[in-house]
């Protein structure tokens, strides 16, 4: 399987979202916020499409086992 730009763009975007969630967990630093601002509005933004990166994957991640199992 290929990964189209979109794909690479929602999985760099997840993991980002996943390191920054590390982050907070173990250290209480939200990268995201000291970058960008508390709340800024690059801050909301930035948090909006790692969440729709992730609703992205869980939806292609789907679509793809069930490909998968009709394949099979």
């Amino acid at each position: 399987m290929r990964l189209n730009t979109i794909d690479w763009i929602a999985y760099v975007l997840t993991i980002i979202g996943g390191l920054n969630w590390g982050l907070v967990g173990a250290f209480n630093f939200d990268l995201v916020a000291a970058i960008f601002g508390e709340m800024s509005l690059l801050s909301r933004i930035i948090y909006i499409l790692v969440g729709v990166s992730a609703i992205y994957l869980i939806y292609t991640g789907t679509k793809l086992r069930t490909h998968h199992d009709v394949a099979h």
